[in-house]
């Protein structure tokens, strides 16, 4: 018998930039069960932060720009009546003066990667990061407060064990979340999808062009000196949440 709709997993992925976010958002979108939405709080961190992003009056025209209007829907039904409604979050879009209550209505997993590796792709794009831009504090603070909440860790997803073998992880990460694995999370048809945020053309090129998670590759790292102090408090978050992540 089908779900109804007032009892929908409703997923809450918190990851950081630059860690596969949107690939995983496409494996769930593959799912007939589950419905996607693709980073609810980007507009009201952009309006909050000022910061300028490609796209920012766009974005900002396209979405609920009030915290506590965009919390209320996710909590509510699931698009489409879907069973399963995957929400794709920026952690650091988490601000401080976002209410946490709603957090409690949700089911929450976590996406890391690699301190360095995210680091340095975040460098490239947004030189003048900082700690809270990475959303490693973000992510901990949440983990910490579901962890109490339920006796137990949420799942956390490192990248590079999910792009080794993506089916074991997802695996893994379905038994976690208390739903049933499906094939068709494991590739999806190129191109655009009508649940991408319509910040797409500035950052979703390699994933448009996609069919499946890319293999995984080793990746040569060189931080400037300068950066050094902030990778060390980059890898003191990441390690808190690796200690926690789902074994291949």
């Amino acid at each position: 018998m089908p779900a109804k709709i007032t009892d929908a997993l409703r997923i809450a992925m918190w990851s950081g930039p630059r860690n596969i976010s949107t690939a995983l958002m496409r494996s769930f979108g593959s799912r007939p069960d589950t419905a996607v939405t693709d980073e609810p709080l980007y507009a009201h961190y952009l309006v909050v932060t000022g910061v300028q992003h490609p796209g920012r009056s766009k974005v900002i025209a396209a979405q609920e720009n009030d915290w506590r209007k965009a919390t209320e829907t996710l909590v509510g039904p699931a698009p489409g009546g879907r069973a399963i409604w995957y929400q794709k979050h920026m952690a650091h879009h988490l601000l401080p003066a976002v209410g946490r209550e709603w957090l409690d209505r949700l089911t929450h997993a976590f996406l890391i990667r690699e301190a360095d590796e995210m680091l340095a792709s975040l460098l490239r794009t947004y030189p003048q990061a900082v700690l809270a831009d990475t959303g490693l504090p973000q992510q901990w603070e949440i983990f910490e407060r579901v962890a109490e909440r339920l006796g137990r860790a949420p799942p956390v997803v490192l990248a590079s064990d999910l792009l080794r073998d993506p089916k074991t992880m997802l695996k893994r990460l379905c038994e976690a979340l208390g739903i049933v694995f499906l094939p068709a999370m494991l590739s999806w048809a190129p191109g655009r999808r009508e649940t991408d945020g319509i910040w797409a053309p500035h950052w979703y090129a390699a994933v448009e062009a996609s069919t499946g998670f890319e293999a995984w590759r080793p990746k040569s790292i060189a931080l400037p000196d300068s950066q050094r102090p902030l990778l060390v408090e980059c890898q003191r978050w990441y390690e808190k949440l690796h200690q926690h992540r789902l074994k291949p």
